[in-house]
């Protein structure tokens, strides 16, 4: 199974909308705006990640990053096409996906009222870890990240934004997945907490051997951490490459040296990250 690819994607779409019509209830449908109709999240995604390789989808808030990570980790359904993890198929063989698999998330959730120690015993239960296993890996790992032992043992309601993110990321690791999927994970971290989780995620590539999908509007972190980079835009990859093939693509004879990553987006988008941002009520799904 491990000779397989570690993620491919093919023909993946995914619709929200179309189903109770606000407009036959009330005129002006929700929050006085007409009612919707269905609206393509995914449009027909296709790629393949290779093993140990860091692969970054960048895109803005809205553009369908996050509910292409949800299919990815079996929390839904697509619509149309396929997704393999190892060869395995993401819908038919869940339970076996999972277990090669962990997400960090821009938001995670934890039980507030317990510790950073007691939410990874709880997480590593779930995952048929012991109590022992847990407690030997923690420190470990929690210490790699800039967190020390006194903060682990504070409730999680007391730590900062920062923190409770590398209590996320320590908690994905716990598992020593083969394939983690890291959804904006330093999305509202300090500069230095930024830096601690990214030099973490380049670390768990070398030392587990392990294959990194993050998703980001960060072209900076992007850039910074990623072997390949695809443009997503209006839930469609419109670009693919590594960080010199994106550049030759818009170069016209300019400098590679001179062409940000921003520059490539817009030219390929034709927009800037800020101006693919979608309206906030259709964060929910991308």
């Amino acid at each position: 199974m491990m000779d397989e690819l570690p993620l491919t994607a093919a023909g993946v779409a995914k619709t929200f909308g179309g189903g109770f019509d606000y407009g036959r209830l009330l005129p002006w449908g929700r929050n006085g705006r007409a009612a919707e109709g269905p609206r393509r999240v995914v449009d027909d995604v296709s790629f393949e990640i290779r093993r140990r390789e860091i692969f970054g989808v960048i895109g803005a808030n809205g553009s369908g990053k996050s509910t292409l990570i949800r299919i990815i980790s079996t929390l839904l359904l697509p619509d149309a096409g396929e997704v393999r993890i190892f060869g395995l198929d993401v819908v038919r063989d869940t339970m076996r996906v999972r277990a090669l698999i962990n997400r960090v998330s821009a938001d995670p959730s934890f039980f507030r009222n317990m510790n950073a120690l007691e939410n990874l015993l709880f997480f590593g239960k779930v995952y048929g870890l012991s109590g022992r296993d847990v407690r030997e890996r923690s420190p470990r790992i929690l210490a790699r990240l800039g967190l020390d032992w006194e903060q682990a043992l504070e409730p999680m309601s007391h730590l900062s934004r920062g923190q409770q993110q590398k209590v996320a990321v320590a908690r994905a690791l716990l598992t020593s997945p083969v394939l983690m999927l890291l959804d904006e994970p330093t999305t509202g971290l300090d500069p230095r907490s930024k830096r601690d989780v990214q030099s973490f995620v380049r670390e768990v590539r070398e030392e587990h051997d392990a294959t990194i999908l993050l998703t980001t509007h960060d072209m900076e972190e992007a850039e910074l951490l990623c072997d390949r980079i695809a443009f997503l835009s209006g839930g469609r990859i419109v670009a693919e490459g590594t960080p010199v093939e994106l550049r030759r693509m818009v170069a016209a004879g300019r400098p590679l040296d001179e062409i940000t990553m921003e520059t490539v987006f817009m030219e390929l988008t034709g927009r800037s990250v800020e101006e693919d941002e979608e309206p906030q009520e259709v964060l929910a799904h991308g």
